[in-house]
């Protein structure tokens, strides 16, 4: 039995999941799933979902180990964006100092506030969600807007993202996967202010992790001529987050390499195979993201930027053996309590999960906040958090 065949956060199988939200999808403007996974010679598989007139992008993906595997994870990700594009809990009308008034904790997120927007004054009015302090299990009021996925708003007052996102069979599970999102983006944000020759340090031997799963990817990716790198960016943390980097055959002696001509995948996950997996299957997506060229955030000047150095240099790592430390046994809600320690072993305490979606559905999307961690990067008023702004005068000392 392989690390990622032992390890499960999902309460039911594929099949299940699928039979309880096929119907769901047209109620949510979901309109076609299609196949994208023959367009590639890998084979991996890749799914997308159409949601026509969605609030953000209309083009969702889905990428797995299986073909059900990719088809659910693509229609989880349609859902969870057109719930979060329009909020289905009540919200409540306040500003910041009545809700202190009332005895309610709010979190005002200042740090996702959008370029060149103010912070939320005291006595202004806002919409507020109501979110739960993992720690504590009490209520704490988050603005509306910095949760919310609605990019046809023109000057939205917060940077909006699907980072922390996620949907599950149940909250336990959605809330684990909108976790360890937010963990892999701050580990490659960290990670990306490394010096290139510490950067370049950590790429590892896929084999070295010893699972078969991870073996047969990686395989599958040098067998078909692409250059594969596999980086551990795992952070204080100490979950384990892997970036898997793909590119041409010739990527490395091509004269003007461009931005398409490599492909980049994170994951993340207490078991580090599984986490590796995750970064191996999202690399293949991303692949297949320029080959369709149907994701409606690309656009034509992106076939023709070239491929940054810094991206290119990372061809030059010379993989060692991986550190894989013991997986955690156990279900979802174990799984999420052991990241939750180590995040509060590297002094990140406030995890806040905010349900989405109608109790009623058969699915639950929520988002999870984690203000100490870092972000990925975006049009924010502040574009680096307290940790990132760390490792740039440790750098620098």
């Amino acid at each position: 039995m392989t690390a990622v065949e032992g390890v499960s956060d999902r309460i039911r199988r594929p099949e299940e999941t699928w039979s309880r939200i096929e119907a769901l999808l047209p109620r949510f403007g979901i309109t076609r799933l299609s196949r994208l996974t023959g367009l590639d010679r890998l084979g991996i598989p890749v799914w997308n979902a159409v949601s026509p007139n969605a609030r953000s992008i209309v083009i969702n993906q889905g990428k797995g180990v299986t073909d059900l595997d990719a088809k659910v994870s693509a229609a989880m990700e349609a859902l969870e964006r057109a719930v979060a594009g329009r909020p289905l809990v009540a919200m409540r009308r306040a500003s910041r100092n009545g809700l202190a008034r009332d005895g309610e904790a709010c979190l005002p997120l200042d740090g996702l506030v959008a370029a060149r927007r103010p912070v939320l004054a005291g006595d202004e009015p806002a919409d507020w969600l109501a979110g739960r302090d993992l720690a504590t299990e009490s209520r704490v009021w988050v603005p509306r807007d910095a949760v919310a996925l609605d990019r046809t708003q023109t000057a939205p007052r917060f940077w909006q993202s699907s980072d922390g996102l996620a949907s599950g069979n149940d909250e336990t599970e959605a809330i684990l996967h909108g976790l360890l999102e937010r963990i892999e983006r701050d580990a490659d944000r960290l990670w990306r202010l490394l010096p290139r020759t510490r950067r370049l340090a950590t790429a590892v031997e896929p084999a070295s992790l010893g699972d078969a799963t991870v073996d047969r990817l990686a395989r599958v990716m040098r067998g078909n001529g692409l250059e594969l790198r596999l980086f551990d960016i795992t952070s204080d943390t100490r979950v384990p987050a892997f970036a898997a980097l793909l590119g041409e055959p010739d990527i490395l002696v091509k004269k003007a390499p461009l931005f398409h001509d490599a492909t980049i995948g994170y994951g993340a996950h207490p078991a580090a195979a599984r986490a590796a997996v995750r970064a191996l299957t999202e690399v293949a997506q991303s692949r297949l993201t320029y080959i369709s060229g149907a994701r409606d955030d690309l656009f034509a000047e992106t076939f023709s930027r070239p491929l940054a150095p810094e991206t290119l240099a990372l061809f030059a790592a010379e993989p060692r053996p991986a550190d894989a430390p013991d997986a955690p046994d156990g279900d979802a809600a174990t799984l999420l309590i052991h990241c939750r320690a180590r995040l509060a072993a590297a002094g990140v305490t406030r995890v806040v999960a905010v349900p989405l979606a109608d109790a009623a559905l058969p699915v639950s999307v929520v988002k999870v906040v984690v203000p100490d961690l870092e972000g990925p990067e975006g049009a924010r008023r502040l574009p680096l958090g307290p940790r990132a702004l760390s490792r740039l005068l440790f750098e620098a000392s």
